[in-house]
């Protein structure tokens, strides 16, 4: 048995970027963080003694002979691609739900690469983990995402991931102080919109108009090297950084019509009145988690006023995707 642990996430400045027909022209780079939710993908070799060839469990259980009888696209697109002979049995369990703006789709493609990868014995560096999770999106599934979440999933932590015009990325730990990070984590809340969307079908949307809103994915590009340096100053009043949350939120809207909705939009200008600095919806948009920056003294407020809505207390991750559970006893006779 095999299960790996991945971390969803949160970006802050940058979204947009990512988005390969963007940083191929352009560059791109985003700034935010790895939470301590996580995606657990267990695997281990299907005894031979059952009528169906693979194992998969998820929302939905699928008990399949061949690959392309898989519903699960990542799933489908892993098995066929890496060419894999042998039944599997694969659960998938989340912290959090999935299509919910937090990257929880890589971080299962991320998962389940680490754990096949420890199921043939071998190790996987973060970068080579990201970059599989991000051909396997892009290119064998042909989902219409950035490249920011694997990215997240693979490696953990704090970081500035910077997107270069070659197609390849280079992930730089921000460095915060300990004040200065209990700060950030303790002006930030995390609420649940209670509306889920295919984040794909609004990425094409985005993806569609870029060439039409060249300036506003400038300007928020400009926005994550102001972040880290409000971030990184002990002299700049950290609420800065909510009130650049509010623009990028601002910038963001005005990408595609889907971005938001008339109830998203309420519940933002609703916390906003309760004393809420910034914010923005996670992901692409549509619905999913909204992160809400918030001065700790007025959180009771906003609190009150969400109070429809599921809120979840999270932290940093600083690892990344990791093996918790490697037991090979048995593996030899696949």
């Amino acid at each position: 048995m095999i299960i790996s642990r991945t971390p969803f996430r949160v970006s802050l400045f940058g979204g947009g970027s990512d988005y390969p027909k963007w940083f191929r022209q352009h560059g791109g780079a985003v700034f935010g963080f790895a939470i301590n939710k996580y995606c657990y993908i267990s695997v281990r070799p299907l005894p031979p003694f059952f009528e169906y060839h693979h194992r998969i469990v998820y929302s939905a259980v699928e008990n399949v002979s061949e690959f392309d009888e898989i519903r699960h696209p990542a799933v489908r697109a892993v098995l066929k691609d890496r060419g894999v002979e042998i039944g599997l049995e694969i659960h998938h369990d989340g912290d959090l739900p999935a299509r919910s703006g937090l990257g929880s789709s890589s971080s299962f493609t991320v998962g389940m690469l680490n754990a096949l990868a420890s199921l043939d014995g071998k190790s996987t560096d973060k970068k080579h983990l990201a970059k599989e999770a991000i051909r396997i999106e892009q290119e064998v599934i042909g989902e219409h995402v950035g490249s920011q979440d694997q990215v997240w999933a693979a490696y953990g932590g704090i970081n500035r991931i910077e997107f270069l015009k070659n197609g390849d990325f280079n992930v730089q730990p921000v460095a915060l102080s300990f004040i200065r990070k209990i700060a950030l984590f303790d002006h930030l809340m995390l609420y649940f919109t209670g509306f889920s969307r295919l984040a794909p079908e609004i990425a094409k949307k985005q993806i569609d108009n870029i060439d039409n809103r060249q300036q506003h994915i400038e300007k928020m590009v400009g926005l994550v090297d102001e972040g880290i340096a409000i971030l990184q100053s002990e002299s700049r009043p950290i609420s800065e950084v909510g009130e650049l949350l509010h623009e990028s939120w601002r910038l963001k809207r005005e990408l595609t019509d889907a971005v938001s909705t008339p109830e998203i939009d309420e519940i933002y200008q609703t916390a906003r009145d309760a004393g809420a600095i910034g914010g923005k919806l996670l992901g692409a948009g549509g619905g999913g988690f909204m992160v809400l920056f918030v001065e700790p003294e007025k959180q009771a407020a906003v609190s009150a006023r969400l109070d429809g809505l599921v809120r979840v207390n999270f932290g940093p991750d600083e690892t990344g995707s990791k093996i918790v559970v490697y037991e090979p006893d048995g593996l030899e006779n696949r």
